[in-house]
């Protein structure tokens, strides 16, 4: 592939000022809720996870950007048509429970060590945390409707996706997301903040049958997908 070819990949409408600033947000959002918290910056576990995390977003990105551009522009600008209890549950409850797994864990390993727990452990944090990350993103370079929120998406010729993960499960991503909030926990050494991240996933839980059923309700061709694919999040169970 040539250079020409690589450019003309780029997503064309990409939120480009929103994604500047988010990243220049990210340092303030580590700070509140992981080093203040931790009360101070000397904290090892903190500083090895930001590392992580940011490689991950740029490895995520840079793939994305590659394979799907699509998504991105998708999910770097507001929709219209969300479903209103999608905008109520991930607003409200599923990103405050996700980001309450920081300030937790700093509270706990940093400064009154709560559950010490080795770093092996923590290693076990990790692995979950990339695999979740990977999980996902595989389910975002195959779909091109993997939106921040829930909604049909006719105006972009909303179709059933069935390859790559969605073979498998019906919501891979949503499996991604149940392995990283747990990694997120057990990678900043916190057995405590496994209490948030157990909500996350339960939140989540909640998102994919309701999400399901309005895909089954209005999504043609879904309900067919159904029969083919029976289990929403891990095979053989549900």
């Amino acid at each position: 592939m040539t250079l020409a070819d690589d450019q003309d990949r780029r997503p064309q409408g990409f939120n480009t000022r929103r994604l500047v600033v988010g990243l220049m947000a990210v340092p303030v959002l580590f700070g509140l809720l992981m080093f203040l918290p931790a009360g101070t910056w000397a904290w090892r576990k903190g500083w090895l996870f930001v590392l992580v995390v940011l490689t991950s977003w740029v490895a995520v990105f840079l793939t994305l950007w590659r394979v799907n551009p699509e998504v991105l522009i998708a999910r770097s600008r507001p929709q219209e048509g969300a479903k209103r209890w999608d905008r109520i549950l991930v607003g409200y409850f599923l990103f405050p429970a996700i980001g309450a797994i920081l300030p937790v864990a700093a509270l706990d390993d940093a400064r009154f060590h709560w559950s010490p727990v080795p770093w092996w452990v923590c290693g076990i944090g990790y692995l979950l945390f990339l695999s979740g990350m990977a999980l996902t993103t595989w389910a975002e370079a195959v779909n091109m409707f993997f939106e921040v929120h829930v909604r049909i998406q006719r105006d972009r010729g909303h179709v059933v996706i069935d390859s790559g993960p969605y073979a498998l499960v019906r919501h891979p991503g949503y499996v991604g997301g149940c392995l990283f909030t747990a990694g997120m926990a057990l990678a900043l050494g916190s057995l405590w903040a496994l209490i948030p991240a157990g909500v996350a996933s339960l939140l989540l839980v909640l998102r994919t049958q309701w999400e399901d059923q309005a895909l089954q309700a209005e999504l043609p061709g879904y309900d067919a997908y159904t029969r083919r694919v029976r289990y929403k999040l891990i095979p053989g169970v549900w």
